[in-house]
């Protein structure tokens, strides 16, 4: 099924989890005071009105499976075997995907957190297993969650088509009840004032459709947090962090026969790409981007706007991130 008679069956509105919604149509720009350390990120601005806690998870690659996945074994064993076994991030003890998601899952709970977002690899490959295993678990904790995908969790190594085609084939057979009839490629979600926008670059482009609904989140005024599962291009750091990345294209791309798939293009990202780019890092009501993708924590600040990257989850790796009012003292202060 073509990706615009597919996705357009799906709802592309604002998706409201039930919160209310704050305008702050009119503010020239968000000012934000942003602090990490280790996983503990928080983020301090005067239009926070109410604390608020996210965890946010990326990169889990599980490669759970049952007897559905044995037709798709050729095109799944690889990445089957490549995450079996893996270091904790902190306590440098013997871990695995699985256990690492469940753990992580269950701190969430564990602090009341009122937001899980998870931000692609979630997956290896598209397994049905590993695909209900994590809905079964996210209803378990009771907690909203925003999912959007990566470049592995639709993706069967080997499997003929385009990466598009790919993507749309495998969201629609597999991943579409973790977007909670959310559009898959494009969706925001409003919680205590602040309007979550997730964007699926998983193909390291952005499509017309997307940019439109991010140009239309961006007239709102809100405060905006952007979620991408690979990272926005930042000077001096190399070509994993592909969105809007100069140097993208075929003669960076050393890895696509391992991975079989198809090359990146000879002439680089797209015009509507690049003007992606350029809008997230021009909008004044964007607070931050959280991504994924590059498998250790990372901040970069482009244009004033902090992008903040997550450990990777299959080693136990996330990010606890607060957003919180900034105390009159340090408005004073700072601002």
């Amino acid at each position: 099924m073509k990706r615009r008679s597919f996705f357009k069956e799906t709802t592309a509105a604002v998706a409201g989890l039930g919160f209310t919604t704050t305008s702050f149509a009119g503010t020239p720009g968000v000012k934000v005071c942003a602090t990490m350390d280790q996983e503990k990120v928080s983020f301090y601005s005067d239009l926070i009105k109410e604390p608020m806690k996210v965890v946010h998870i990326a990169d889990t690659h599980l490669f759970k499976d049952d007897e559905r996945g044995i037709p798709y074994q050729q095109y799944s064993g690889r990445m089957a075997k490549a995450y079996n076994r893996t270091t904790h991030f902190k306590t440098f003890e013997e871990t695995n995907p699985e256990e690492a998601l469940a753990k992580t899952l269950a701190y969430a709970k564990k602090i009341n957190a009122d937001l899980i977002t998870l931000i692609g690899d979630i997956f290896s490959f598209p397994s049905e297993a590993a695909i209900e295993w994590v809905g079964a678990k996210l209803k378990e904790t009771g907690i909203p969650y925003i999912y959007t995908a990566g470049n592995h969790d639709w993706h069967y190594e080997g499997m003929e088509g385009s990466l598009e085609s790919l993507r749309d084939t495998w969201t629609r057979k597999r991943l579409l009840p973790l977007y909670q009839g959310n559009h898959p490629l494009m969706a925001a979600y409003d919680l205590k004032g602040i309007r979550f926008v997730a964007i699926d670059n998983s193909t390291y482009q952005i499509n017309e459709e997307q940019l439109a609904f991010f140009t239309d989140q961006v007239s709102s005024g809100m405060p905006l947090v952007l979620l991408v599962h690979i990272p926005m291009y930042a000077p001096g750091k190399g070509i994993s962090f592909g969105c809007g990345n100069p140097d993208w294209g075929a003669k960076a791309d050393e890895i696509f026969e391992v991975e079989r798939r198809p090359q990146w293009p000879e002439g680089g990202h797209t015009r509507t790409t690049f003007e992606f780019y350029k809008k997230v890092f021009n909008t004044p009501n964007l607070m931050g981007i959280f991504s994924g993708h590059i498998h250790r924590n990372s901040i970069e600040i482009v244009k004033g706007k902090p992008q903040i990257v997550a450990d990777d989850n299959a080693s136990g790796g996330y990010l606890d991130i607060d957003f919180l009012p900034m105390a009159e003292q340090d408005k004073n202060l700072i601002f």
